[in-house]
């Protein structure tokens, strides 16, 4: 898959196009993007997917005290990619751009930067300033510059709705089970891992301290949780705390995300790791000292590693 910025120069073939923020790349996204593949194979172009980025509620602080992602940029870059799609095009968000009407905004970038020809639109996509970025609104743009639009049909789950605000608040609430199913694989978050305290290390209990890449990524419900990770190119299974520590004689004042990974050993500071969360097993909670948090460990890593 190649990655283009909107403002630079390339040629595309035949080009196939759908728009959406396609925030967390879940399986309503997935619906689009199969039958993007579809309709370019039998037109015999190539997929397009053009997105924004920043995401619009950050840019216009639409909610912004509690809105985070469930994607960074380059997280969205590798479902797309591992989604088999051809090109993948991010427009530079910004207030200007919210201020386009959609058909400007088709004109403007899909027509004379991309050339599009066929151009799908997910049910309920809406888009551009007076929200008629719909097939029927669209209808006149498309006929003037001649490119076709193609209509999807509702998605139907047996999950029920899914959509990026549905994920996020499973996420939220330590849902990964429900999450997994809306995405169709398991909530992940990119970090690099930090040097700590040491106090796992002393308990028997090593702990990788991950800092998220991105500040606006959604970290999900304080607990403990069944994981598996991605370091150094190989897969690892393991355990992860996401909070404040209460046991400890220092008590953090901000969240901390502490994985201890099974039968991995070594300094990985600095390294970047990709944590995969698979189910949440308990709440973090305060015990009356480090000799009882450690046999707390040890039957929450007796249980985790029967689970995985």
């Amino acid at each position: 898959m190649k990655v283009w910025n909107i403002d630079d120069s390339f040629s595309l073939k035949r080009p196939v196009v759908t728009i959406g923020i396609f925030d967390g790349v879940h399986k309503g996204h997935r619906f689009i993007l199969d039958h993007l593949k579809a309709q370019a194979k039998e037109y015999g172009g190539e997929t397009v997917v053009v997105t924004l980025w920043p995401h619009p509620r950050i840019v216009l602080h639409k909610e912004l005290h509690d809105f985070k992602l469930l994607h960074t940029r380059e997280e969205k870059i590798r479902e797309m990619e591992g989604h088999g799609i051809d090109h993948l095009v991010v427009v530079p968000f910004s207030r200007e751009i919210a201020s386009l009407a959609a058909c400007d905004f088709v004109q403007l970038y899909l027509v004379d930067k991309l050339g599009v020809e066929v151009l799908l639109v997910g049910y309920d996509n809406r888009f551009g300033k007076d929200r008629k970025g719909d097939p029927e609104g669209l209808r006149m743009c498309a006929k003037k510059n001649r490119f076709r639009i193609e209509k999807l049909p509702e998605y139907h789950s047996e999950y029920g709705t899914v959509s990026s605000s549905a994920i996020r608040n499973s996420v939220l609430k330590g849902d990964l089970e429900s999450a997994a199913n809306m995405l169709g694989y398991h909530y992940y978050l990119s970090g690099t891992i930090v040097e700590g305290n040491h106090i796992g290390r002393k308990m028997g209990f090593p702990t990788a301290n991950i800092h998220p890449l991105d500040a606006n990524k959604l970290i999900p419900m304080n607990g403990v949780y069944a994981i598996r990770a991605e370091l150094r190119g190989e897969a690892h299974k393991g355990m992860l705390n996401i909070g404040f520590r209460p046991t400890m004689d220092s008590a953090m004042a901000v969240k901390t995300i502490e994985a201890h990974l099974f039968d991995v050993s070594g300094d990985f500071y600095d390294e970047e790791i990709v944590i995969h969360f698979v189910r949440r097993v308990r709440d973090e909670m305060k015990f009356s000292g480090l000799d009882a948090l450690k046999e707390q460990l040890q039957r929450d890593k007796a249980n985790i590693q029967g689970f995985l």
